[in-house]
């Protein structure tokens, strides 16, 4: 059977789900398609449960740190709390059948169920076809991806993703976390708080290896006086599960194997493009994602949202290209996608918030570069602080245009003093002119007041 529409909106994850409601209010004749739950990773495993989760976790850190500010205080975790809110507050607050229900009430029609791609105008679920008449938008988004690591594969069915970690209703007493990018650094940080031995596995040098190096010896440093044990350039050999001891046991080359009650996987996420027949479209199904335009155009008739593209793996991200593809299928002229002031945090405490390009980065791709860099305990406001302190902010600056090409604010709320960075950035506001402002005493954003002040070539 085949029905008729303007638009056909593939995934409905929060880009996915952005694009179909705003098309719908329009006017448009507009089809959903979702296998799974509307709003897709981020409502459900991603962004708000692990950050209830972090926030959690923050709680009796801070409580921990009372005996050195003002008394004493005895905390014992109980993770029972939490994964109940997790499953009754996050899942009532971002219901699947109140969005559904809200996608409806702007006019839409929603489809449940596993779609692909059959061609340009034309979306297969099952036994149905839809055929667009205007706009095909993938928004399929992407999945956790496990690196091919020998005898990984073999136990699927028992190792953890972030979904699982989110959904288990209690804490191991010991996990081994395979990746120590964002979402390892932050999981591993939050059980260890909560009473596990974490141990957190990562190929790469350091923690946060796309993030400036300070950034991951930061985290390395915090981590490790809480009690994580952190294996960095780390080569994993392979993987196994010892069921009489119900253990996993992690082989690591040239070093003492790692072993946990638990193994989470955070080796990154990956669009399945095969699994949407992108080849009737003309795209590799290899691809890193989707290749879009500034408009976020694929082909004729087509566009692509979100984690599909392969533009970052952020919720923000979806929802910026959301506006511009919805701009463009109403015939509208939005400016094109740009990225250069793309914000991204790591959610550990201290949190790691940046922006734009690193100071390696930038000297890769030519620029003049002058750095400046503060550290957080040194200003009034991290003095005051006290315990839970470290941080710090680093600025990239091209001096031959004296703007900054990237920040990163490492910190207590370093997400937050991140804000007035993302805009120096993408505005390219001159540095003289972030030089003459008045920055409020006593905060944390004064901190860049002081790292502008040291910016030496």
């Amino acid at each position: 059977m085949t029905e008729h529409a303007d638009v056909v909106v593939l995934g409905m994850g929060p880009g996915g789900e952005e694009v179909a409601g705003r098309l719908a209010q329009a006017g448009l004749d507009v089809v959903g398609i979702e296998g799974k739950l509307l709003g897709g990773e981020c409502p459900y495993w991603g962004c708000v449960p692990s950050k209830m989760m972090i926030r959690a976790a923050n709680l009796l850190a801070e409580a921990r740190r009372i005996p050195g500010m003002a008394g004493s205080s005895t905390v014992s975790p109980d993770w029972a709390p939490l994964s109940r809110r997790i499953r009754d507050e996050a899942t009532d607050d971002w219901n699947d059948q109140v969005a559904v229900d809200r996608f409806v009430g702007k006019g839409g029609r929603f489809v449940r169920g596993w779609g692909r791609l059959d061609g340009p105008g034309r979306v297969v679920v099952g036994d149905e076809v839809y055929e667009a008449g205007r706009a095909v938008v993938v928004a399929a988004g992407a999945k956790a991806w496990a690196a091919p690591i020998a005898g990984l594969a073999e136990l699927r069915d028992i190792y953890w993703t972030n979904r699982e970690a989110i959904e288990t209703e209690t804490v191991p007493s010991s996990l081994v976390v395979l990746g120590g990018g964002a979402v390892g650094v932050e999981l591993g940080q939050v059980f260890a708080r909560f009473g596990a031995e974490v141990s957190i596995v990562e190929g790469a040098p350091r923690l946060l290896a796309s993030e400036e190096p300070e950034s991951g010896a930061l985290l390395h440093d915090v981590l490790g006086r809480e009690g994580l044990s952190i294996h960095t350039g780390a080569t994993v050999s392979g993987v196994r599960h010892d069921a009489e001891a119900d253990r996993f046991v992690v082989e690591l080359d040239g070093d003492t194997p790692v072993m946990g009650r638990r193994l989470l996987v955070c080796t990154g996420r990956r669009a399945d493009l095969a699994a949407l027949n992108v080849a009737s479209i003309g795209v590799d199904e290899t691809a890193h994602g989707l290749p879009v335009d500034g408009a976020l155009r694929v082909t004729d008739g087509v566009w692509g949202v979100g984690d599909v593209t392969g533009v970052g793996g952020f919720t923000h991200v979806s929802m910026y290209q959301a506006d511009i593809c919805v701009r463009d299928i109403l015939g509208g002229s939005p400016p094109p996608a740009d990225y250069r002031a793309l914000p991204r945090v790591t959610f550990t405490d201290p949190e790691i918030g940046s922006v734009g390009l690193t100071e390696a980065e930038a000297r890769r791709g030519g620029i003049d570069v002058a750095v400046g860099h503060y550290p957080v305990p040194k200003s009034a406001r991290g003095w005051i602080h006290k315990a839970g302190n470290e941080g710090f902010v680093k600025l990239v600056c091209d001096t031959g245009r004296d703007v900054l090409v990237g920040a990163t604010s490492a910190g207590p709320a370093g997400g937050e003093v991140l804000a007035m960075l993302t805009l120096a950035v993408h505005a390219e506001v001159p540095v003289p002119v972030l030089r003459r402002m008045i920055y409020a005493y006593p905060t944390f954003h004064r901190a860049v007041e002081a790292a502008l002040s040291d910016l030496v070539s």
